[in-house]
C-alpha cells in the first residue's frame, strides 16, 4: 500500500513527534511517572489509511507496550474497529522478521488504545469504547457469546477546559494545546470567520506564551492543518451525499427516505456535524439528533 501523498499529519501529530513529550504526555494520561532513560520508539504507520487518514500516534515503550493515541473533535462508536485493523497492521510490521509458524511462541508487546476528545459534545471526563458492542448477536444455536468473544477497548479522555484537570497538570504541554485549541474557539465565536479566528489564536498565543516556540516554528504548518481539519466535515458531507445520490439510481435502500437515513446515520457515525448533514440530505435536526450514534 502506498503513501497517500494528499494526507496531511494533524497539529496535534506534529506537537508530539518528540518522544520526550510522549513520554511526559503517556505519563499524565496514565499517572505515571516514566524516567527520562525510558526508551521512546515512535511508529505511526505512514502506510495504513482508513477513511483517508492515518492514526494520530504509534509509539513503543521500551519495546514493550504500543501506544495508539489518536486526538479526535468526535466521539466515533466505530473507534475500536479502526483500532483493530491498525494493531493487526502494525504487529505485522514489528513480527516481520520472526517465525510465528515456529514451535517457539514469540512474544508482543502489549496495547493500550487512547483518544483525546475536545469536540462540542459534552461527554463523561473518561469513558470506554468496546469493541465487542459491535458485535452481531450470534444464534446460540452456533455459538456461545464468551467463544467468539474478541474484545479491544479504547480509553477516551474529554481534554475540554475544565475536564481531567489532573491530567492537564501533569502535562504542560498537553494544557498549552488545549489553551490554543480554546482560543480558536473563542476568536471562532467573536469574528464568525475561521480563517480570521485561527490567525487571531496563533498571534494571541505567541505573546501570551503558549506553545509559542512550536507556534512561531510552525505557524504556516498549524494554520494548514487546522482548516484541512475544519474542512473535514465538509469532505465528508460531500462523499456521503455522492454516494448517496448514486445509491438513488440503482433504487438502493429500497427508497429516497429510507436512502436518506442511511446517509445520515453513517454520515454522523464517521464524525460529520449534524449541521452538514442536515446540509445534503435536507432531513430535519430532530430527525438526525436520533440518528446520532450514542455515547
Amino acid at each position: 500500500m502506498q503513501p497517500n501523498a494528499q494526507h496531511k499529519d494533524s497539529v496535534f501529530s506534529l506537537l508530539f513527534s518528540k518522544p520526550e513529550l510522549l513520554r511526559e504526555l503517556y505519563g499524565a494520561l496514565e499517572g505515571v511517572e516514566l524516567p527520562e532513560s525510558t526508551p521512546i520508539t515512535i511508529n505511526t504507520l505512514r502506510d495504513v489509511l482508513f477513511m483517508d487518514r492515518i492514526n494520530d500516534i504509534s509509539f513503543e515503550i521500551d519495546g514493550k507496550l504500543v501506544v495508539l493515541l489518536e486526538h479526535q473533535s468526535t466521539v466515533n462508536p466505530n473507534l475500536p474497529l479502526r483500532m483493530l485493523l491498525y494493531i493487526a497492521r502494525l504487529y505485522e510490521k514489528i513480527v516481520s522478521e520472526k517465525n510465528i509458524y515456529a514451535s517457539t511462541q514469540i512474544k508482543i508487546p502489549r496495547v493500550i488504545f487512547i483518544v483525546l476528545y475536545n469536540g462540542k459534545a459534552d461527554i463523561p471526563d473518561r469513558m470506554t469504547l468496546k469493541l465487542s458492542d459491535m458485535f452481531e448477536h450470534a444464534d446460540p444455536m452456533f455459538t456461545t457469546e464468551q467463544e467468539s468473544m474478541l474484545e479491544l477497548t479504547v480509553k477516551v479522555f474529554n481534554i475540554n477546559h475544565g475536564r481531567n484537570k489532573e491530567v492537564a497538570e501533569r502535562s504542560k504541554t498537553l494544557l498549552e494545546y488545549c489553551d490554543f485549541i480554546d482560543k480558536v474557539k473563542d476568536f471562532e465565536k467573536e469574528t464568525g470567520d475561521r480563517t480570521q479566528a485561527l490567525k487571531l489564536a496563533i498571534q494571541y498565543c505567541k505573546e501570551h506564551n503558549i506553545l509559542k516556540e512550536f507556534l512561531e516554528t510552525h505557524s504556516t504548518e498549524v494554520f494548514n492543518m487546522l482548516m484541512t481539519e475544519w474542512n473535514w466535515d465538509d469532505a465528508l458531507a460531500f462523499r456521503y451525499k455522492e454516494g448517496w445520490q448514486g445509491g438513488l439510481k440503482e433504487g438502493w435502500q429500497g427508497g429516497r427516505e429510507e436512502g436518506l437515513e442511511t446517509t445520515a446515520r453513517n454520515a454522523l457515525a464517521e464524525g460529520a456535524s449534524i449541521e452538514f448533514v442536515h446540509k445534503i440530505t435536507g432531513l430535519d435536526m430532530e430527525a438526525l439528533a436520533k440518528l446520532q450514534p450514542r455515547s
